[in-house]
């Protein structure tokens, strides 16, 4: 009996021992399952316990302004924040999750333990504004949460003043020779009764992570025939294959094939006199742009005349600055869409 005792008690705690962990996978799942379609952890970093991803956004490419000094002012004619030193641009693979966290959870709890995983996982801290003394201004900080382009699962997902507090940011680098990784930290607590998320007065971050590495090539370049085409049909044709850094106008070397095609257009047609229309987005304020985007016209017909003996009597440089958006300046993809350069006959 005792043999058969033994073999039954075995047996009832090896399937006590299944259904156990089969429990916990179910109530993980059931955890997970809150999550927005379609979003995911980042393999860097784990959740929070019990939160869940209630914002998502993947881009394969983007430029971020990564905080290591104290916030200054929220810049509405820019729509950027402005801190007491630049902040760090980095350029890469850019990964957005909002995290919320129901219960008593607060927003320093939720700041302090993904700040510990990030030391743990050997990143070192760039900025911590719970260590900042000065950072006692937060008034339109989340202010570019109100017009960013982020998919989420709730009807409503911006933050006024009145409707947050315990405000807690961070920001950190990864160093690898393949390119380094940022991680930036938003940590806030919700205030308004009538929420209509799962935690009326709950926490929320956001973890902004960008993965450093250099933007893949895949431009299509207007040949001189579409330019042609384009002109006749609507008068003009907005190229988007002429690039300059930030508030310069010289012209990078990724733009020698639209050069060449402008220039293979002028010579088909001997008789085309073109005005060469520099446009910008809105950043930098209207004297600045004004005078940019003749200067970058300028460095069009530059290059026009000297790499392809294009005569410069054909060419007429303007520039509108931002005074003819085809697209809102209130989202990077829209400033993305008014910076070009327009091909206009004379």
């Amino acid at each position: 009996m005792k043999g058969r005792s033994s073999a039954i008690s075995a047996g009832t705690v090896k399937a006590t021992l299944v259904l156990f962990f089969l429990l916990l996978l179910s109530l993980q799942n059931s955890a997970f399952s809150a999550d927005l379609q379609g979003s995911k952890d980042h393999q860097l970093l784990k959740r929070f316990g019990g939160s869940s991803i209630v914002g998502y956004s993947v881009k394969s490419f983007n430029a971020y302004n990564l905080q290591t000094s104290t916030f200054k002012k929220y810049n509405t004619d820019t729509g950027r924040r402005e801190f007491v030193s630049p902040p760090l641009v980095v350029e890469g693979r850019y990964t957005q999750i909002w995290y919320e966290a129901a219960g008593e959870t607060s927003s320093l709890e939720l700041f302090r333990n993904y700040l510990n995983e990030l030391k743990a996982k050997g990143f070192s801290i760039l900025y911590d504004s719970k260590k900042d003394p000065a950072a006692t201004n937060w008034s339109g900080y989340l202010a570019p949460y109100n017009e960013r382009k982020i998919k989420t699962s709730r009807s409503r997902y911006l933050f006024s003043a009145a409707d947050y507090s315990g405000l807690c940011v961070a920001s950190a680098r990864f160093r690898k020779p393949d390119g380094n990784v940022y991680v930036q930290l938003t940590a806030v607590e919700w205030n308004r009764d009538d929420a209509v998320y799962k935690a009326e007065k709950g926490a929320y971050i956001a973890v902004d992570i960008i993965e450093e590495q250099a933007m893949k090539k895949n431009m299509v370049v207007v040949k001189a025939d579409a330019m042609k085409k384009a002109i006749a049909s609507s008068g003009r044709i907005a190229l988007y294959g002429i690039f300059f850094d930030s508030g310069k106008a010289v012209i990078k070397p990724a733009s020698k094939p639209v050069i060449a095609e402008i220039a293979k257009l002028l010579k088909q047609d001997p008789s085309l006199v073109l005005h060469v229309v520099g446009h910008t987005d809105n950043a930098g304020g209207y004297t600045f742009n004004m005078g940019l985007s003749r200067k970058r016209a300028l460095a069009v017909v530059s290059a026009l005349a000297r790499q392809h003996n294009i005569a410069s009597s054909r060419l007429i440089a303007n520039g509108v600055g931002y005074l003819a958006p085809v697209a809102t300046n209130t989202s990077a993809a829209g400033r993305a869409k008014n910076r070009r350069v327009e091909l206009v006959p004379r």
